[in-house]
């Protein structure tokens, strides 16, 4: 184990919520920063402070689209080892409103969750309503996809939306084309995104606690993410995330650019790679020096039937598993696998009972932060590439076999 090797922090001093107080209550605030605690190879461990509490890194988001994670209360999100939840500013600001939330005392009391929130900027959104936007120099219009009602979205704007949040981590306004795309037009989105990151920087301002990080884009060419991460790096951020990436490149288009994209950013601040992933993604990502990751997946895959193991996927809806008296993961220690059998997962599956999507759920959310801190462990003692082969090895093995 390497550390601390490196310290980065804000410089701002006031006050703030800290991690754990009541609600209101106000006490002297710490700045932000970020403590870089190992490496082995490219991966690396460290710890990210905020007034609301640690973020231990690598690190993955279970995503609160609308100030909730679906189907989990937030104490059972917690409970799953989440040290930080994502909350969507596009879906926020058209329900409820981001200047109500504000009124009601910001997000992180509106949710009930008094750990630390990032808060994307919108622009993922924004971009897969190709059908109901238009896209400026100045920002976006578009059309709600709830009521038709008309929005107009600017850096500064996504800036505002995501301060009247209380987010503690706050991104960069970007624009982010879909996957694949002819290098003019992701050469030309990127130019926008970096001058979009600058107004964003100014219009953030000075928050002390509050970081801001900056999105790198390119797509898949080197030379554009080498063009983006030095404006970015030359504008200042307090992170910096690679996105444009799970757009539809496929995993080993991803792994390619994450192979020079990590090293083109700064080594004192967090790396985040927005928007993965599958578990193989998620180490893999890890492996090539990202630090913070968030996915609908574990959520997504519980409502529909489906459970992430050591094993790979299972599918519950199957069959097979309808008189099957077995835990789904005779080790996992979550509720699902603890007091229930596959059987009765299959039953309230197909039954349609909302027991089902919570199990799932939680048990999605469970593994994935067992393997954030398998990781965070075995890079700590030096043994990153001895875990990863067994990750893949027990994957290749396959689930148990039907009784």
């Amino acid at each position: 184990m390497l550390g601390p090797i490196v310290t980065a922090t804000d410089a701002g001093e006031g006050l703030a919520l800290a991690s754990g107080a009541p609600f209101g209550q106000m006490t002297p605030m710490d700045r932000f920063s970020f403590t870089l605690h190992g490496t082995d190879g490219s991966a690396r461990t460290g710890l990210i402070s905020t007034p609301n509490g640690e973020v231990r890194t690598p690190a993955f988001m279970p995503v609160g689209t609308a100030g909730t994670v679906k189907a989990m209360l937030p104490e059972n999100v917690r409970e799953t080892g989440a040290d930080i939840v994502l909350g969507n500013t596009y879906h926020l600001m058209l329900r409820p409103g981001a200047e109500r939330i504000a009124r009601l005392g910001g997000l992180h009391r509106f949710m009930n969750w008094n750990r630390p929130i990032l808060t994307d900027s919108g622009g993922f959104q924004v971009m897969s309503l190709a059908d109901l936007r238009k896209l400026t120099e100045e920002g976006v219009t578009f059309r709600s996809h709830i009521d038709g009602s008309r929005h107009h979205l600017t850096p500064e704007r996504s800036m505002e939306i995501q301060r009247l949040l209380g987010a503690d981590i706050v991104m960069a306004f970007d624009e982010c084309p879909a996957l694949p795309a002819d290098e003019a037009r992701v050469a030309q989105s990127m130019r926008l995104s970096m001058r979009w990151a600058e107004r964003s920087r100014a219009a953030f301002g000075d928050r002390p606690g509050h970081a801001l990080f900056g999105i790198q884009q390119g797509g898949v060419t080197r030379e554009l993410r080498e063009e983006s991460a030095a404006a970015l790096t030359r504008i200042g951020f307090d992170g910096y995330a690679v996105g444009g990436l799970a757009v539809g490149e496929g995993q080993e288009a991803m792994f390619g650019v994450l192979d020079h994209a990590c090293d083109m950013l700064p080594v004192d601040r967090p790396r985040y790679l927005m928007g993965v992933g599958k578990p193989d993604d998620i180490v893999g990502a890890v492996k090539r020096g990202i630090d913070m990751m968030d996915c609908v997946l574990p959520s997504r895959s519980g409502r529909t039937g489906q459970a992430w193991t050591r094993a790979g996927q299972v599918n519950l809806k199957n069959a097979r598993h309808a008189d099957d008296p077995r835990p789904l993961d005779e080790t996992c220690t979550c509720p699902a696998c603890r007091s229930y059998s596959r059987a009765y997962l299959h039953h309230v599956f197909r039954a349609g009972e909302m027991i089902s999507g919570m199990l799932l759920t939680w048990h999605n959310l469970h593994y994935f932060q067992e393997l954030m801190q398998g990781m965070r462990a075995a890079i700590a003692e030096g043994r990153f590439a001895d875990w990863e082969r067994g990750f893949h090895a027990r994957r290749t093995e396959g689930d148990i076999p039907p009784l």
